[in-house]
């Protein structure tokens, strides 16, 4: 029911120039679900996070939040209405302090909430240790953490996730990707960006696979990880035929 969407994009196309990035699709996330958005590189996912978020225009389409359509809403009133996004490389304030880069991203709020930000500190324990230190020396893990915890300070009903496992040893993934179950089970919606295919798949609810800008496969995460199709494009399985 559309009431349970949260989240409703209809035949979006996306270009860069003279290049389309995203051709026509289609998606939704419903309230309280983790959805993937698996792909190879140049498939469009990075692309359809940034047009919903408001960073770069759609040529056609429609998005709606909530029933309101913010197809022309700017980025940073995209935020105000409970839309937050941490981005694919981190781009966390390197000369700013921890502390000082998750503030910032309560700047939509008319004051900062003690108690949101010591639930966010609860989540990246590591953030609260080193929230005066410089964040450009924090390492890889670290700054995703950052750029995550700085995203949620905002209060956001839906968080859009970027790559967030890129670059990150295994033990630091895991990490992360625990992290996103408790935010999803605080109430937060997730749109999750992902080239690791196999933990998406086991963390999301449902998926999208883009292929060239096009939604080549959707379902449930189930129907998805028994794919033959996709078992053998993003999990590395052959099929025994």
């Amino acid at each position: 029911m559309d009431n349970d969407r949260l989240l409703i994009a209809e035949d979006i196309e996306v270009s860069y120039g003279n290049i389309q990035a995203v051709k026509g699709i289609s998606f939704d996330v419903r309230k309280g679900e983790i959805v993937a958005i698996l792909g190879a590189n140049g498939a469009g996912k990075t692309t359809t996070l940034r047009a919903i978020s408001g960073l770069h225009k759609i040529g056609k389409g429609s998005i709606r939040y909530k029933s309101f359509e913010i197809t022309s809403v700017p980025a940073y009133k995209i935020v105000s209405i409970g839309i937050s996004h941490a981005p694919e490389g981190r781009r966390i304030f390197g000369t700013l302090n921890v502390k000082e880069n998750i503030l910032l991203g309560a700047y939509t709020m008319q004051s900062i909430d003690d108690e949101r930000l010591q639930w966010v500190y609860s989540l990246f324990p590591i953030l609260q240790e080193r929230q005066n230190q410089l964040a450009g020396t924090l390492s890889g893990g670290e700054q995703q953490m950052l750029a995550i915890a700085r995203a949620l300070m905002s209060k956001p009903e839906m968080l859009l996730l970027d790559e967030p496992s890129l670059g990150l040893a295994p033990i630091l993934v895991k990490t992360i990707f625990n992290v996103i179950k408790e935010i999803n089970k605080a109430g937060v919606s997730v749109l999750l960006v992902e080239q690791n295919a196999r933990l998406a798949l086991q963390l999301a609810d449902r998926a999208y696979v883009l292929e060239v800008g096009k939604i080549a496969i959707s379902g449930s995460t189930k129907d998805l990880l028994s794919s033959t199709k996709v078992q053998e494009a993003y999990l590395g399985k052959k099929s025994n035929k």
